[in-house]
């Protein structure tokens, strides 16, 4: 089992507070693995058994707990001594009004609370009027490709192209790496896929047009690193005789975002330094769910590989945005405690002309932060100040 540090050490100094610590990711990247690992340190910290409570609402063992009164009850029978108790819910967002079972314990014992969901609106709504300002957030993702690598325990020399390759076709999902073969890994994906699609979106959100939902996430997961554009999709469906309008389309999309399947790409102005509202980008929060949906589209190896650097951008804590210059963009600007760094991404830098594209990029940008080309390319192309790095290198540094 990999430990993942890379959320354990943001989340310990919050082990013993009363802040509500919110967990929030894709189903399947890890959140339950990772409540288990934060128990395991408690316990290792002399945090009594009967001190920790965990509850798994996609576990039948919880399947008696169908409303917010029934879970307030459950805790009032095990929370019977004034000792501090750490409480662990995991899925939450199944239990109809848990905001207000949520706020009600916080107030009431001397807890550590942990919650953890599958919808990235989980902190907004009722839960964000109850706990304003007492809580704490924290976004999960599947594996890394570093954490992809750790658990085949392949050391860092031993990682070729083809692992990268891999990783870019059937993604960083923790059990895709238990199964035996590819066959095993769709099945898994596909099944995951549409746990999430017909549960999360489709049943909770009542959509009546299933077969046009789907055929916008086939668009979707068909065109990663694209520019969106509403007008477009419309027309791609009247192409196929389907009229759609522009705000369904944004209605569905709104739906795919929360479930966590793909993220929005907001376009970052860097003359001005402002987010503007039009032209985002979408991104597979994995990419193997990008992979079982494909149709027989041919999938531009640029755009996966910009896609995984998204990814690992967001893991190291970054917020990220497509670039606007004066007459063109960067792929993307990362913003993390009040400092930027520039990213262009391509596949191979095949012949000058692509080299001198993906560099001038950055002709338009005058600060002094860090410019980065990323590439599968083994040579160092770095030139002008702006760095040049290996797309498998850059993966795996620790940063």
């Amino acid at each position: 089992m990999i430990k993942r540090e890379q959320y354990l050490s943001h989340i310990r100094g919050f082990y013993h507070t009363d802040l509500i610590k919110v967990i929030t990711g894709i189903r399947r990247c890890g959140k339950s693995v990772l409540l288990m690992q934060i128990m395991e340190e408690l316990r290792e910290q002399s945090v009594r058994e009967d001190q920790i409570l965990y509850l798994n609402f996609e576990d039948y063992d919880y399947s008696f707990i169908h409303s917010g009164k029934e879970l307030h009850e459950y805790i009032k029978s095990k929370v019977t001594t004034e000792k501090k108790y750490y409480l662990f819910f995991d899925e939450i967002q199944m239990v109809p009004d848990f905001e207000r079972v949520i706020n009600s314990i916080r107030m009431k014992y001397n807890t550590s609370i942990f919650i953890t969901g599958s919808n990235g609106k989980l902190l907004s709504g009722e839960l964000a009027t109850f706990l304003s300002g007492r809580t704490v957030s924290f976004r999960m993702y599947p594996f890394s490709f570093a954490e992809a690598c750790e658990c085949r325990a392949l050391q860092k020399d031993a990682v070729t192209d083809e692992i990268l390759l891999d990783y870019m076709s059937w993604g960083g999902m923790p059990q895709r790496f238990q199964m035996e073969n590819e066959e095993q890994t769709k099945t898994f994906l596909r099944d995951l896929f549409d746990t999430i699609v017909l549960r999360d979106i489709v049943q909770r959100a009542g959509i009546k047009d299933i077969a046009l939902f789907n055929r916008l996430v086939e668009y979707l997961v068909c065109n990663p690193s694209q520019t969106f554009s509403a007008s477009a999709v419309s027309s791609y469906f009247l192409s196929e005789n389907r009229k759609v309008s522009k705000e369904t389309i944004y209605n569905y999309l709104e739906h795919i975002t929360a479930s966590l399947i793909m993220q929005r790409a907001a376009r970052y102005d860097i003359r001005g330094k402002r987010i503007l509202t039009k032209m985002d980008k979408y991104y597979l929060t994995d990419m193997g769910l990008g992979r079982i949906r494909n149709s027989g589209y041919k999938l531009e190896m640029g755009a996966l590989l910009e896609n995984v650097v998204y990814n690992e951008l967001l893991i190291r804590g970054f917020d990220v945005y497509v670039g606007k210059t004066r007459k063109g963009e960067v792929d993307f600007v990362a913003i993390r405690e009040q400092k930027k760094e520039y990213y262009q991404v391509a596949y191979y830098l095949y012949d000058q002309n692509v080299i001198d594209r993906e560099f001038g990029a950055f002709k338009e940008i005058d600060d002094n932060y860090p410019k980065y080309v990323i590439s599968f390319d083994k040579m160092d192309f770095s030139r002008d100040g702006i760095i040049h790095k290996n797309a498998v290198s850059f993966l795996l540094e620790l940063r």
